[in-house]
């Protein structure tokens, strides 16, 4: 009989926290661009219990996914798969931002829709900043949706002279993320496997307090005053409704983004905040 995989990509604090929370009776794939981090992040995995591989992996590079796949695969039954990597306003240029948070998404998803087990389970780490833009419309969600990888970064609406800054890159990564999750859902679907998509707020990790210390820290603190929290969110937190959608309790659920950001986008809306 055949172990069942979990697979999660990013071993940052949300991914860690999935990891705890779903690993048990699994085995864990974890996988890190950074080997010092992915190093310390599976032992102390092993040192509590859980059975632990570990691969490198680049996000943005075809080959290096596809060798992420096939080491899931030798593994075992490929049943969940968290995708938390990602690259944050102050920490890459434009260019590398759309190709992690956007091209790197597309081919996570597309790559393991392809081996994803029946029953199985998927989930990406957007963020609340999808939120934040403007609609595009229609023909532009569908490009977005559909384009392949390798084009993607084509589309008109991507060039540099249609991105102002690195934030707005984020911004429309995180917003082309929720619409790819939605496409990528039917194929998914035909291997009688979901995925879905958490947009986080702020979540106090190392990256969040990251963010709070650089010259945009005024800008979070005001959106945390400003939400009905109060408060920013846990990695615990996003654990739970991980466990939810990658479990059979949510098996009528697939396609969705869940909004998580303790209402910062409903105090944005109604003007309370402003960009």
């Amino acid at each position: 009989m055949k172990s069942n995989v979990l697979v999660v990509i990013g071993v940052g604090g949300i991914g860690m926290a999935i990891a705890k929370r779903e690993g048990a009776g699994k085995i864990v794939l974890l996988s890190d661009i950074n080997e010092q981090n992915l190093t310390k992040a599976a032992q102390e995995l092993i040192d509590t219990g859980y059975v632990v591989e570990k691969q490198l992996v680049d996000v943005s590079s075809l080959e290096s996914v596809e060798a992420l796949v096939s080491k899931a695969t030798s593994l075992g039954n490929v049943l969940q798969v968290v995708n938390t990597a990602g690259l944050s306003p102050n920490m890459a240029s434009t260019e590398k931002i759309l190709e992690v948070d956007l091209v790197g998404t597309v081919y996570i998803l597309e790559e393991f829709g392809k081996v994803i087990a029946e029953g199985g389970a998927g989930i990406h780490i957007s963020s609340m900043a999808g939120y934040m833009i403007p609609a595009f419309g229609a023909e532009i969600d569908t490009a977005l949706s559909t384009t392949p990888a390798s084009e993607l970064t084509k589309l008109p609406v991507l060039q540099p002279e249609n991105i102002a800054n690195t934030t707005y890159a984020y911004c429309i990564s995180k917003r082309a993320n929720q619409l790819r999750v939605q496409a990528e859902s039917l194929k998914w679907g035909e291997r009688g496997a979901r995925v879905n998509s958490i947009s986080p707020g702020i979540i106090l990790t190392a990256l969040a307090k990251h963010e709070l210390e650089s010259p945009i820290g005024d800008g979070y603190r005001a959106m945390i005053s400003a939400s009905a929290a109060k408060r920013v969110g846990t990695v615990d937190e996003v654990a739970t409704l991980a466990h939810y959608l990658l479990n059979q309790d949510a098996g009528f659920t697939t396609g969705s983004d869940f909004l998580m950001d303790g209402g910062v986008i409903a105090a944005m809306k109604l003007g309370k905040i402003s960009l």
